[in-house]
Protein backbone atom coordinates (compact mmCIF):
# COMPACT_ATOMS: atom_id res chain seq x y z
CA UNK A 1 0.00 0.00 0.00
CA UNK A 2 1.12 4.00 -0.63
CA UNK A 3 0.68 6.52 1.23
CA UNK A 4 0.97 9.85 1.08
CA UNK A 5 1.17 12.10 3.97
CA UNK A 6 0.77 15.96 3.68
CA UNK A 7 2.43 18.01 6.39
CA UNK A 8 5.61 17.20 8.28
CA UNK A 9 4.85 18.07 11.37
CA UNK A 10 4.68 16.15 14.69
CA UNK A 11 1.50 14.33 13.18
CA UNK A 12 2.86 13.78 9.78
CA UNK A 13 5.65 12.47 10.96
CA UNK A 14 4.21 10.24 13.63
CA UNK A 15 1.43 8.91 11.36
CA UNK A 16 4.40 8.23 8.87
CA UNK A 17 6.43 6.38 10.67
CA UNK A 18 3.73 4.11 12.04
CA UNK A 19 2.72 3.34 8.53
CA UNK A 20 6.28 2.95 7.77
CA UNK A 21 6.53 0.16 10.09
CA UNK A 22 3.54 -1.81 9.21
CA UNK A 23 5.08 -2.38 5.39
CA UNK A 24 3.50 0.60 3.94
CA UNK A 25 5.54 2.68 0.85
CA UNK A 26 4.86 5.52 2.97
CA UNK A 27 5.80 9.89 0.93
CA UNK A 28 5.99 12.99 3.45
CA UNK A 29 5.62 16.24 1.81
CA UNK A 30 5.86 19.63 2.86
CA UNK A 31 5.89 22.86 1.73
CA UNK A 32 8.18 24.05 4.45
CA UNK A 33 12.44 24.22 4.25
CA UNK A 34 12.74 21.36 7.17
CA UNK A 35 10.24 18.79 9.24
CA UNK A 36 8.82 20.54 12.30
CA UNK A 37 6.00 22.12 11.90
CA UNK A 38 4.99 24.52 14.27
CA UNK A 39 7.87 22.83 16.24
CA UNK A 40 10.17 25.49 14.76
CA UNK A 41 13.52 26.89 15.81
CA UNK A 42 15.36 29.17 14.15
CA UNK A 43 19.18 30.19 14.56
CA UNK A 44 20.34 33.26 14.18
CA UNK A 45 24.12 33.04 14.79
CA UNK A 46 24.96 31.33 17.94
CA UNK A 47 21.53 32.03 18.96
CA UNK A 48 18.76 29.57 18.61
CA UNK A 49 15.17 29.74 18.90
CA UNK A 50 12.16 27.89 19.45
CA UNK A 51 9.86 30.37 17.94
CA UNK A 52 6.64 28.04 17.57
CA UNK A 53 5.83 25.92 20.36
CA UNK A 54 8.11 26.44 23.50
CA UNK A 55 7.72 23.16 25.57
CA UNK A 56 5.61 20.45 25.83
CA UNK A 57 4.13 18.51 28.53
CA UNK A 58 3.02 14.50 29.15
CA UNK A 59 0.13 13.32 30.57
CA UNK A 60 -0.76 10.34 28.55
CA UNK A 61 1.17 6.74 29.04
CA UNK A 62 1.89 6.16 25.27
CA UNK A 63 3.70 9.88 24.62
CA UNK A 64 5.22 9.33 28.22
CA UNK A 65 7.09 6.76 26.79
CA UNK A 66 8.73 8.52 23.60
CA UNK A 67 9.53 11.34 26.13
CA UNK A 68 11.57 8.95 28.27
CA UNK A 69 13.04 7.77 25.16
CA UNK A 70 14.56 11.17 24.17
CA UNK A 71 15.53 11.92 27.58
CA UNK A 72 17.75 8.81 27.61
CA UNK A 73 18.94 9.78 24.44
CA UNK A 74 19.99 13.69 25.51
CA UNK A 75 17.72 14.66 22.96
CA UNK A 76 15.08 16.18 25.68
CA UNK A 77 15.69 17.69 29.15
CA UNK A 78 12.88 19.23 31.92
CA UNK A 79 12.76 22.98 31.85
CA UNK A 80 10.99 23.63 35.28
CA UNK A 81 7.56 22.30 37.08
CA UNK A 82 5.63 25.82 36.41
CA UNK A 83 6.82 29.35 36.11
CA UNK A 84 4.51 31.72 38.43
CA UNK A 85 3.64 28.74 40.57
CA UNK A 86 5.18 24.75 41.03
CA UNK A 87 2.17 22.50 39.61
CA UNK A 88 4.51 19.09 39.66
CA UNK A 89 4.15 18.81 35.94
CA UNK A 90 7.55 19.16 33.79
CA UNK A 91 7.93 21.36 30.92
CA UNK A 92 10.51 19.35 29.00
CA UNK A 93 12.44 20.82 25.81
CA UNK A 94 14.35 19.51 23.28
CA UNK A 95 18.14 20.63 24.13
CA UNK A 96 18.89 20.96 20.35
CA UNK A 97 15.45 22.99 19.27
CA UNK A 98 11.67 21.49 19.16
CA UNK A 99 12.36 21.33 16.09
CA UNK A 100 15.28 18.55 16.34
CA UNK A 101 12.10 16.03 17.88
CA UNK A 102 10.59 16.00 14.38
CA UNK A 103 13.92 15.46 12.90
CA UNK A 104 14.41 12.81 15.29
CA UNK A 105 11.06 10.64 14.55
CA UNK A 106 11.70 11.16 10.85
CA UNK A 107 14.92 9.70 10.33
CA UNK A 108 13.62 7.04 8.46
CA UNK A 109 10.55 8.16 6.34
CA UNK A 110 10.84 9.60 3.38
CA UNK A 111 10.41 13.23 3.97
CA UNK A 112 10.56 15.56 0.79
CA UNK A 113 10.52 19.68 1.92
CA UNK A 114 9.83 21.96 -0.51
CA UNK A 115 7.45 20.36 -2.08
CA UNK A 116 3.40 21.86 -1.89
CA UNK A 117 0.53 20.16 -2.72
CA UNK A 118 -1.99 21.52 -4.28
CA UNK A 119 -5.19 19.45 -3.94
CA UNK A 120 -6.48 15.94 -3.73
CA UNK A 121 -8.13 13.88 -6.71
CA UNK A 122 -10.00 10.27 -6.37
CA UNK A 123 -8.48 8.38 -9.28
CA UNK A 124 -9.63 4.76 -9.86
CA UNK A 125 -6.70 3.21 -8.01
CA UNK A 126 -7.22 5.42 -5.25
CA UNK A 127 -6.04 8.95 -4.95
CA UNK A 128 -3.79 11.60 -6.81
CA UNK A 129 -2.31 14.00 -5.08
CA UNK A 130 -1.81 17.07 -7.13
CA UNK A 131 1.80 18.55 -6.57
CA UNK A 132 3.14 22.33 -8.17
CA UNK A 133 6.64 22.04 -9.87
CA UNK A 134 6.70 18.04 -8.78
CA UNK A 135 5.26 14.95 -10.25
CA UNK A 136 1.73 14.28 -8.94
CA UNK A 137 1.47 11.61 -6.52
CA UNK A 138 -0.58 8.28 -6.71
CA UNK A 139 -1.39 6.87 -3.68
CA UNK A 140 -3.85 4.47 -1.65
CA UNK A 141 -4.26 6.50 1.12
CA UNK A 142 -3.72 9.83 2.05
CA UNK A 143 -3.20 11.69 5.37
CA UNK A 144 -3.74 15.40 5.98
CA UNK A 145 -2.44 17.37 8.91
CA UNK A 146 -2.28 20.95 6.99
CA UNK A 147 -4.55 23.08 9.37
CA UNK A 148 -7.90 23.09 8.27
CA UNK A 149 -8.44 25.64 6.25
CA UNK A 150 -5.65 24.76 3.91
CA UNK A 151 -7.12 21.26 4.24
CA UNK A 152 -10.38 22.37 3.40
CA UNK A 153 -8.70 23.64 0.00
CA UNK A 154 -6.86 20.66 -0.66
CA UNK A 155 -10.21 18.45 -0.45
CA UNK A 156 -12.15 21.07 -2.63
CA UNK A 157 -12.35 18.69 -5.62
CA UNK A 158 -12.17 15.19 -3.48
CA UNK A 159 -15.49 14.39 -3.26
CA UNK A 160 -14.71 13.93 0.75
CA UNK A 161 -17.69 15.43 2.66
CA UNK A 162 -16.07 16.47 5.63
CA UNK A 163 -18.23 17.41 9.23
CA UNK A 164 -18.71 20.86 9.05
CA UNK A 165 -17.99 20.90 12.86
CA UNK A 166 -14.41 20.23 11.53
CA UNK A 167 -14.70 22.21 8.39
CA UNK A 168 -15.40 25.42 10.04
CA UNK A 169 -12.81 25.01 12.75
CA UNK A 170 -11.10 28.89 12.81
CA UNK A 171 -6.96 29.33 14.39
CA UNK A 172 -5.95 32.40 16.59
CA UNK A 173 -2.36 33.60 14.70
CA UNK A 174 0.42 34.28 16.66
CA UNK A 175 3.41 37.11 16.02
CA UNK A 176 6.62 36.33 17.44
CA UNK A 177 9.29 38.45 18.29
CA UNK A 178 12.91 37.27 18.37
CA UNK A 179 15.52 39.00 20.54
CA UNK A 180 19.41 38.57 21.10
CA UNK A 181 20.38 40.19 23.94
CA UNK A 182 23.99 40.79 25.60
CA UNK A 183 22.45 38.85 28.68
CA UNK A 184 20.19 37.06 29.88
CA UNK A 185 17.21 39.49 31.36
CA UNK A 186 16.69 39.16 35.22
CA UNK A 187 12.49 40.51 34.62
CA UNK A 188 12.09 36.67 33.58
CA UNK A 189 11.68 34.72 36.89
CA UNK A 190 13.83 32.12 38.69
CA UNK A 191 13.84 29.61 35.00
CA UNK A 192 13.87 32.12 32.17
CA UNK A 193 10.07 32.30 31.35
CA UNK A 194 7.26 34.18 31.99
CA UNK A 195 3.25 32.79 30.87
CA UNK A 196 0.53 35.78 29.94
CA UNK A 197 2.94 38.52 31.76
CA UNK A 198 1.20 41.97 30.02
CA UNK A 199 -1.74 42.80 27.27
CA UNK A 200 0.23 42.38 24.74
CA UNK A 201 2.38 39.14 25.33
CA UNK A 202 0.83 35.42 25.77
CA UNK A 203 4.81 34.04 26.83
CA UNK A 204 8.33 35.26 27.03
CA UNK A 205 10.68 32.98 27.44
CA UNK A 206 14.82 33.00 27.58
CA UNK A 207 16.17 30.09 24.96
CA UNK A 208 19.72 30.12 26.61
CA UNK A 209 18.19 29.53 30.24
CA UNK A 210 15.98 26.74 28.59
CA UNK A 211 19.14 25.39 27.63
CA UNK A 212 18.28 25.59 24.09
CA UNK A 213 20.83 28.85 22.97
CA UNK A 214 24.27 29.18 23.75
CA UNK A 215 23.41 33.07 24.03
CA UNK A 216 20.95 34.80 25.29
CA UNK A 217 18.29 34.64 22.97
CA UNK A 218 14.67 35.40 24.36
CA UNK A 219 11.31 34.39 21.96
CA UNK A 220 8.26 37.09 22.57
CA UNK A 221 4.70 35.50 21.85
CA UNK A 222 2.17 37.97 21.14
CA UNK A 223 -1.64 37.45 22.79
CA UNK A 224 -4.21 35.79 20.68
CA UNK A 225 -5.84 39.08 20.91
CA UNK A 226 -2.78 41.35 19.80
CA UNK A 227 -2.07 38.90 17.06
CA UNK A 228 -5.24 38.66 15.34
CA UNK A 229 -5.94 42.51 15.58
CA UNK A 230 -2.70 43.33 14.09
CA UNK A 231 -1.70 40.62 12.14
CA UNK A 232 -2.14 42.33 8.57
CA UNK A 233 0.08 44.82 9.30
CA UNK A 234 3.90 44.82 7.91
CA UNK A 235 6.45 42.90 9.40
CA UNK A 236 8.12 46.44 9.81
CA UNK A 237 5.21 47.75 11.65
CA UNK A 238 4.83 44.15 13.73
CA UNK A 239 8.75 44.25 14.82
CA UNK A 240 8.49 48.17 15.94
CA UNK A 241 5.64 47.72 18.23
CA UNK A 242 6.76 44.54 19.58
CA UNK A 243 9.89 45.67 20.14
CA UNK A 244 8.64 48.76 22.13
CA UNK A 245 6.49 46.41 24.07
CA UNK A 246 9.17 44.65 24.96
CA UNK A 247 11.33 47.23 26.48
CA UNK A 248 10.01 47.06 30.32
CA UNK A 249 11.23 43.41 29.62
CA UNK A 250 14.91 43.84 28.38
CA UNK A 251 15.22 46.95 30.58
CA UNK A 252 18.69 45.51 32.52
CA UNK A 253 20.17 44.17 28.44
CA UNK A 254 21.06 45.41 25.60
CA UNK A 255 19.42 44.35 21.99
CA UNK A 256 21.90 43.30 19.49
CA UNK A 257 19.41 42.21 17.17
CA UNK A 258 15.69 41.37 16.68
CA UNK A 259 13.27 39.94 14.21
CA UNK A 260 9.86 38.92 13.77
CA UNK A 261 8.01 36.04 12.64
CA UNK A 262 3.85 35.30 11.99
CA UNK A 263 2.11 32.43 12.75
CA UNK A 264 -1.08 32.64 10.70
CA UNK A 265 -2.73 29.08 11.92
CA UNK A 266 -0.93 29.27 15.37
CA UNK A 267 -3.74 27.48 17.58
CA UNK A 268 -6.75 25.85 17.01
CA UNK A 269 -10.18 27.75 18.61
CA UNK A 270 -11.93 23.92 18.65
CA UNK A 271 -10.73 20.36 18.98
CA UNK A 272 -12.65 17.81 17.42
CA UNK A 273 -13.13 14.90 20.66
CA UNK A 274 -11.49 12.24 18.43
CA UNK A 275 -8.05 11.51 17.66
CA UNK A 276 -8.45 11.40 13.52
CA UNK A 277 -11.59 11.86 10.89
CA UNK A 278 -11.45 9.17 8.15
CA UNK A 279 -13.90 9.05 5.53
CA UNK A 280 -16.25 6.01 4.97
CA UNK A 281 -14.01 4.24 3.17
CA UNK A 282 -11.01 4.31 5.30
CA UNK A 283 -8.57 5.87 2.94
CA UNK A 284 -8.41 9.49 3.42
CA UNK A 285 -7.61 10.60 7.09
CA UNK A 286 -7.39 14.02 8.77
CA UNK A 287 -4.86 14.47 11.53
CA UNK A 288 -3.19 17.04 13.85
CA UNK A 289 -3.58 19.23 16.64
CA UNK A 290 -7.26 20.12 15.94
CA UNK A 291 -7.99 15.98 16.68
CA UNK A 292 -5.83 15.69 19.35
CA UNK A 293 -5.75 19.03 21.63
CA UNK A 294 -3.59 22.16 20.16
CA UNK A 295 -0.58 20.86 22.05
CA UNK A 296 2.54 18.42 21.14
CA UNK A 297 1.07 15.55 22.91
CA UNK A 298 -1.79 15.96 21.17
CA UNK A 299 -0.59 16.41 17.92
CA UNK A 300 1.76 13.13 18.61
CA UNK A 301 -1.27 10.82 19.80
CA UNK A 302 -3.52 12.30 16.99
CA UNK A 303 -0.60 11.06 14.15
CA UNK A 304 0.08 7.80 16.03
CA UNK A 305 -3.68 7.11 15.74
CA UNK A 306 -4.59 7.93 12.00
CA UNK A 307 -1.70 5.58 11.27
CA UNK A 308 -3.40 2.79 13.32
CA UNK A 309 -6.59 3.66 11.49
CA UNK A 310 -5.30 3.75 7.88
CA UNK A 311 -2.82 0.41 8.92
Amino acid sequence: MRTVVIGAGMAGVVAARELTRNGDDVVVIDKGRSPGGRMATRRDGDARFDHGAQFFTVRDELFQQQADDWISRGLVHEWCRGFDSHDGYPRYVATNGMNSLVKDLAQDVDVRCSVTATHIEASPSGWLVRVSDSDDLSCDKVIVTSPIPQTNALLAWSGVEVPPEIASCEYDPTVALLVVTNASPSTLGVHGGVQDPDEVFSFIGDNMRKGVSSIPAVTFHANAQWSSQHFEQSDEWLHDQLLASSTRWLSDVTVLSSQVKKWRYATPKNVWPQRYWCNNAQSLCLAGDVFGGPKIEGAYLSGHFAAAALA
